[in-house]
């Protein structure tokens, strides 16, 4: 069975725009085991958002678009005072593993894109609380078809100690790997560490890169 290692940040265009290709090369390889580290992009970022940065933004994610076809928009970057910290939204990431340790990691992964739609297509403000809290329970509560979670209970556990410190933990597990760009997609084999995606991959070149590791 393969074991999949998916480094990335919700706030991070390219991850998103990545996510299609990953969902169709899991649905490739049906007993693939993922797990999904989050990368930390811009995380305790305390700067309010310039017009200049804005703008080069925008920029970044028109590339995005161009080469994914994924749809943005960009009121949830618009809002006053808004600060680009990316630290909530793989602090949600976290939450989600522990308060619904049951899930998968393809179900992980649906609510980690979740939270990318909320931010690039719906043009939500995803650094602020109560909508990563409304975005994970209405998620979670989908993939297992009962409402099974609520709001209070995620805003629980996203605000402890415990939670912030996992997330800190990610980030420097991806330090220690090297990892400093993002998407990475990992494999496991002969008990090491392959990388297969270094950033946007197609899933044609996932293919061929998986195919050398495991035939060596």
């Amino acid at each position: 069975m393969s074991h999949f290692i998916y480094i990335a940040d919700p706030m991070c265009s390219w991850c998103y725009g990545f996510g299609p290709k990953l969902t169709m090369l899991l649905s490739d390889i049906p007993d693939a085991s993922l797990e999904v580290v989050v990368g930390g992009l811009r995380a305790y970022n305390q700067q309010i958002m310039e017009d200049a940065q804005r703008t080069m933004i925008r920029g970044h994610w028109q590339h995005v678009a161009e080469a994914s076809g994924l749809p943005f928009s960009d009121v949830g970057m618009t809002q006053p005072g808004f600060i680009y910290d990316t630290e909530p939204a793989c602090r949600a990431v976290v939450a989600t593993k522990i308060i619904a340790d049951h899930l998968s990691g393809q179900q992980l992964l649906q609510v980690f894109h979740a939270i990318q739609d909320a931010f690039y297509a719906k043009g939500q403000d995803i650094t602020q609380t109560s909508v990563l809290a409304g975005v994970v329970a209405n998620t979670l509560n989908h993939i297992d078809g009962h409402d099974s979670f609520d709001q209070e209970s995620f805003i629980e556990t996203f605000m402890s100690p415990q939670c912030m410190a996992d997330t800190r933990a990610e980030f420097e597990q991806c330090q220690r790997w090297g990892i400093r760009g993002f998407p990475g997609l990992l494999i496991v084999h002969n008990e090491a560490l392959h990388m297969i995606a270094a950033g946007y991959t197609k899933v044609t070149e996932l293919r061929a890169a998986i195919h050398h590791v495991l035939s060596n």
